[in-house]
């Protein structure tokens, strides 16, 4: 799959995505279907920047110079959303994105739903909280409109079709470019979609967890709706950087993929990993990330960074070319 033209986040269109990594072409910028939205495949999680109620010890400085680097590099692509600091990450990349100029250059997803009161968290999707929501991201964030807008988690009593039909008219107006939804079931994902309107999921997905594939991604494919992961590298257990003998953060060892016998069985499957990584001279991480740009479900990444260097490790996985044989031995590995 391919297309020809490159266009900025604020206007153009063309139609499919790039898959050109078996063929061993640096990597290209792909289109959300769609809205033929183009943006680079290896885009800037950014829980990390900003995000004091996510991770210990932030530092705001370091924050802002991971999103000047990965822009400087070439990045278009950053996702952040109001629950990363309660909107803190979305203000630090404002002020990035001013101080460089350059928003006409970067495509820019952020998502809500979250309520946090008195450390109680509950998810809202209703018409007068998204209105709210939006004009709230769009004064931190420095901007007039919003690439791409998420609904961060669904709640329980908006029916979705009516939320996406307000993101319509959002659309309509200019004042959002994409309509997301993230953390919808099958079911929800179909009701939002009843106008075939939604043009970008977001769920987790990672080499551990693949339950997205199979109806959920055919679902997406049929209906030409963008598809992208977060926690790629699940919670960076599949950089490699774990072993046996790793003491795991407290915050880790209650989490599934980390309880003992699973854990194991884990390592044992990304040792697969190290050997490919080994042999072609890169990181796991980048093996990985490789990896799931090759399957035509996905449109792109946002794997995190907490250091600079992160973000060029991450960018120059663009040039990492698996073979058929390796994408086959790490498919079949992780089943």
């Amino acid at each position: 799959m391919s297309t020809d033209s490159f266009v900025t986040s604020d206007g153009g269109y063309g139609m499919m995505m790039y898959k050109e990594t078996i063929k061993g072409e640096r990597m290209r910028p792909v289109t959300i279907p769609k809205v033929a939205m183009k943006i680079f495949p290896i885009g800037l999680g950014s829980n990390a920047i900003g995000g004091h109620n996510i991770y210990p010890n932030i530092d705001e400085s370091t924050s802002k110079d991971i999103v000047r680097e990965f822009i400087k590099q070439g990045g278009n692509f950053i996702d952040t959303a109001y629950f990363y600091g309660l909107g803190r990450s979305e203000e630090l990349i404002g002020e990035v994105v001013k101080e460089l100029d350059c928003r006409k250059d970067v495509v820019i997803a952020t998502k809500a739903s979250f309520i946090v009161d008195n450390g109680e968290i509950r998810h809202d999707n209703s018409i007068p909280f998204l209105e709210r929501s939006i004009q709230e991201a769009l004064s931190r964030l420095q901007t007039s409109y919003i690439d791409i807008f998420f609904v961060h988690f669904p709640d329980e009593a908006t029916p979705k079709d009516e939320v996406v039909a307000y993101l319509h008219s959002l659309k309509n107006q200019g004042i959002i470019r994409a309509i997301g939804v993230s953390n919808f079931s099958l079911e929800q994902l179909k009701q939002a979609n009843k106008n075939n309107q939604v043009d970008v999921v977001q769920d987790l997905y990672h080499l551990l967890d693949r339950k997205i594939e199979g109806t959920y991604e055919k679902y997406m494919l049929d209906h030409e709706i963008g598809f992208i992961p977060y926690s790629p590298l699940a919670s960076g257990l599949l950089t490699g950087k774990y072993d046996v003998d790793t003491v795991l953060p407290e915050r880790l060892k209650k989490r599934p993929l980390f309880m003992p016998d699973r854990y194991k069985r884990n390592l044992q499957k990304i040792e697969i990993l190290k050997q490919i990584a080994y042999q072609k001279g890169i990181t796991v991480s980048q093996v990985v990330l490789a990896w799931y740009l090759t399957n035509p479900f996905i449109t792109a990444l946002i794997p995190g960074a907490k250091k600079v260097e992160q973000v060029m490790t991450n960018l120059k996985t663009a040039d990492v070319v698996l073979t058929k044989q390796e994408i086959d031995v790490i498919d079949q590995t992780f089943r």
